[in-house]
């Protein structure tokens, strides 16, 4: 007895391997994937990001640079000094 098997008769073997075993196949495909994408992005890209000052101290020189609070008897009203809403307004609803 011979077992005759053939190219064609394999193919709903492999399908059923790969359908059973999708996620142990596809983890490490997608791993693979993104160390690669992750590796290119670091030598495609800049990743220098200038020095600032923390948030703290550029509020702390702001606050005390600003005029206003040198002399508490200067105190402006709380009024918007233009219009909050209008800032992004589409062309087709701007006044004329």
């Amino acid at each position: 007895m011979s077992i005759d098997v053939t190219f064609d008769s394999m193919w709903p073997i492999l399908m059923q391997f790969l359908r059973t075993n999708a996620p142990y196949i596809t983890l490490p495909i997608a791993a693979v994937v993104g160390i690669i994408g992750y590796n290119l992005e670091s030598l495609l890209s800049d990743r220098y990001t200038p020095y600032n000052k923390p948030v703290q101290d550029q509020r702390f020189e702001r606050m005390t640079e600003e005029d206003s609070l040198k002399d508490p008897t200067n105190v402006k009203k709380l009024k918007y000094q233009e219009n909050v809403l209008g800032k992004n307004i589409p062309p087709s609803l701007e006044k004329h």
